[in-house]
């Protein structure tokens, strides 16, 4: 999906039979990254269901505040997007969530 070799981000889309999709997220920097944009498929609603950065696993917990709307702003080949906190050397996992 995302190979950002300048800003040593990766991002991959997985998806089940249904369609439902799982966004990943990497910054493999120590740097955070605000306000990193990134095209997706499916407009809505999308749930911060891991970040490898939180105070869980003894992070920094800086993220997404749980979850993001998508915005109608084109990215990547996609019509959405969304708006990410990376936090530096993290991984986020995000899903659509379901109405």
């Amino acid at each position: 999906m995302v190979d950002d070799r300048q800003n040593s981000v990766f991002a991959f889309v997985r998806r089940d039979r249904q369609g439902n999709e799982v966004l990943v997220v990497s910054n493999f920097t120590p740097v955070p990254r605000q306000g990193y944009r990134i095209g997706i498929n499916q407009p809505g609603r999308w749930c911060e269901i891991l970040n490898t950065d939180s105070w869980h696993y003894h992070g920094s917990n800086l993220g997404n505040g749980g979850g993001l709307e998508s915005e109608a702003i084109g990215s990547h080949g996609r019509a959405h997007s969304l708006v990410l906190t990376l936090p530096p050397l993290a991984t986020l996992y995000l899903a659509k969530e379901v109405p």
